[in-house]
């Protein structure tokens, strides 16, 4: 669909739209299409059937407990409790074996189906109710019911803010006082970023500066969060110049932006700029999906001969989209096709409809543990800076959302090699800058083996680095933080693949943050650090700029 043209589909677009409203812009098709393939091949299959007819009538007191952090307080070993935990853990065993290994189902189909079971089956869970929750019981006693009072005035100041579509306020750290507060000057300003140069620290830098890529669907300051927690403050404290770029937040006059102009207003135009401060060449970091924005600039840079870019830093960033882990549950052509009609009224996918889809991916820690917390036991979750970042979110433009949903996800265009970068196609082989790419343990949004395929797709040397954390807490990993570790291991042009279940296998974990790692590998791809030249640049405003407010 191309998006701002009058067709036939409005009155798909406008019902579409509304009818998203209520599913949280999931396609009610999609949906149904794999309950239907499911059913149909459940009743194909009387043998499946017979075996969780035998399993229905087992002795549920019998089944193991399984490990569950929902029921890991000494309060659910009492009865009745324990028997709520048991027959949930027991059905929801059963509604794992019914809904997987259905002899005929297709796949995509199957993880669907099994997936909505697990949501519908959070919901129920005992720790969901005050009735059958010891722990909110003991505390509903303690308190004399205050709890429920201010789990109930915490619910109605929520409910508030939902109707109005005010996020729950994080007043408590601001962008540039608490947040992003790492000094720096914006040097570049056009319709879509802002280039954001860091103040060196060192009396002698590196010549290769470091130009960092966000993600577009987040604000770029989960880099930069506090004093603390900067990844571009470490990096700037090694001897290196740092410039990272801050994304505008679209709006409907943008909705015509399109992959490529991520491409030429994003990356070329911060290398344009960094290049014309008189530096040559550069080491380019890219996080998230501003790692497959890069891979994508660095492809077609690769192929036009030029050899600007000194490295790559990859960071949780995906450039094979066949193994995208559960978010590829929402991608697909009925998904798609529902999403575009939704930005087609207003131009922009507003942020919600994103965070709606990452939150199910971790139901239990996102929402019912909220739940459970806020108006059951009557706690407020304290503010952090990662929460309050979290809370920012973004939209994006319609054109190039549903260009990269179709081009990445559905096709995979990239690791394929048929994307095309100013209408001629591009290869991730054609790279010959060594690269270092980072996964991590238990990232939801770009599953670490998934990562892992870069080493199939790329004909240079990577260091590939596997550290544990999530897709945001495994990035912040700064050195001090305790309980961190991380695999390492590098392929060199012309090794032998290997599988990542067996490369995790042998792979022996370092203790300590993976970022004197990177940094020591930089300085070895870097000429010495030296006085740096006196370079004049207008500074349009100070860090963090506009764009991040917008």
């Amino acid at each position: 669909m191309t998006t701002g043209q009058d067709t036939p589909r409005n009155l798909d677009a406008y019902w579409h739209a509304a009818l998203g409203q209520f599913t949280g812009g999931l396609s009610p098709a999609a949906l149904t299409t794999a309950y239907v393939d499911w059913w149909m091949h459940m009743m194909g299959s009387p043998e499946k059937r017979f075996q969780l007819a035998k399993q229905a009538v087992r002795n549920r007191a019998a089944l193991d407990k399984e490990p569950d952090p929902r029921f890991a307080d000494p309060a659910w070993d009492r009865f009745p409790f324990n028997v709520y935990a048991q027959q949930f853990l027991a059905t929801q065993n059963w509604w794992d074996d019914a809904t997987t290994n259905v002899p005929g189902l297709e796949p995509k189909h199957e993880n669907i189906v099994n997936f909505a079971a697990r949501q519908w089956l959070d919901m129920m869970s005992p720790s969901n109710f005050a009735s059958t929750n010891p722990q909110v019981q003991i505390r509903t006693r303690d308190e004399g019911g205050q709890n429920l009072v201010r789990g109930a005035r915490y619910w109605i100041e929520d409910f508030n803010r939902l109707l109005t579509g005010q996020p729950r306020t994080t007043s408590e750290y601001r962008v540039g006082r608490e947040l992003a507060t790492t000094p720096g000057d914006v040097i570049l300003r056009n319709r879509l970023i802002e280039l954001i140069r860091y103040r060196p620290t060192t009396s002698k830098v590196h010549p290769e500066p470091i130009l960092i890529v966000p993600a577009w669907i987040m604000k770029y300051y989960v880099l930069d969060l506090t004093a603390q927690q900067s990844l571009v403050a470490y990096l700037r404290d090694q001897g290196f110049e740092v410039f990272i770029i801050s994304w505008k937040n679209p709006d409907k006059d943008d909705a015509e932006l399109s992959m490529q102009d991520y491409v030429d207003l994003g990356v070329r135009a911060a290398i344009t700029r960094i290049k014309e401060l008189g530096h040559d060449r550069l080491h380019a970091t890219g996080y998230c999906l501003g790692g497959t924005l890069l891979a994508i600039g660095a492809a077609a840079l690769a192929r036009d001969r030029d050899d600007t870019l000194a490295s790559i830093s990859l960071l949780a960033s995906q450039v094979d989209f066949s193994e995208p882990g559960e978010l590829g549950l929402f991608i697909n052509e009925s998904q798609v096709t529902f999403l575009e009609d939704i930005m087609a009224t207003r131009g922009y996918l507003k942020a919600d409809k994103m965070s709606g889809a990452f939150q199910l991916l971790r139901s239990n820690d996102l929402i019912w543990s909220r739940v459970i917390r806020h108006y059951l036991l009557g706690e407020r979750t304290h503010s952090n800076p990662l929460l309050a970042w979290n809370a920012d979110a973004t939209r994006m433009p319609a054109r190039m959302h549903s260009e990269y949903l179709r081009h990445l996800f559905l096709k995979n265009e990239l690791a394929k090699g048929q994307f095309k970068v100013d209408g001629a196609t591009i290869a991730l082989t054609d790279i010959r800058a060594k690269i270092y790419c980072v996964a991590t343990e238990t990232d939801h949004v770009s599953p670490w083996r998934s990562v892992y395929r870069l080493l199939l797709l790329t004909d240079t040397d990577v260091t590939f680095v596997l550290t544990n954390g999530g897709h945001n807490g495994g990035i912040l990993s700064e050195p001090g933080h305790t309980g961190r570790h991380f695999r390492c291991t590098q392929k060199a042009e012309g090794d032998g693949h290997i599988a990542a279940a067996d490369w995790f296998e042998g792979q022996q974990p370092r203790d300590g943050s993976w970022w004197p790692h990177w940094v020591s590998w930089l300085k070895k791809r870097s000429t010495p650090a030296k006085q740096p030249p006196a370079s004049k640049f207008e500074i349009l405003d100070a860090a963090p700029g506009r764009y991040v407010m917008g």
